[in-house]
């Protein structure tokens, strides 16, 4: 089965409460904009780290996962 990003948020959405998330890509590379409270007081590596524990063994599904991660308040802060 090929993996869509719909398939990628909805495995982050099912383990991160986010506020905003975005997910583009080819089936195989993947580009994803995630904005939860879960990042507050996190460094950005931390933050890539939850995402990575999230998706857990559904990384094997997915070749390369780039992300921007974001507080709700970065987020506000660019819009």
């Amino acid at each position: 089965m090929k993996v869509t990003p719909d398939n990628v948020r909805d495995f982050i959405l099912q383990g991160l409460p986010c506020e905003h998330i975005q997910v583009e890509g080819d089936g195989r590379h993947f580009d994803a904009v995630i904005v939860s409270k879960d990042f507050e007081g996190k460094g950005m590596l931390q933050q890539h780290k939850l995402v990575y524990q999230v998706l857990g063994d559904k990384m094997e599904k997915i070749h390369a996962l780039s992300m921007k991660t974001m507080t709700p308040t970065q987020w506000a802060n660019i819009q």
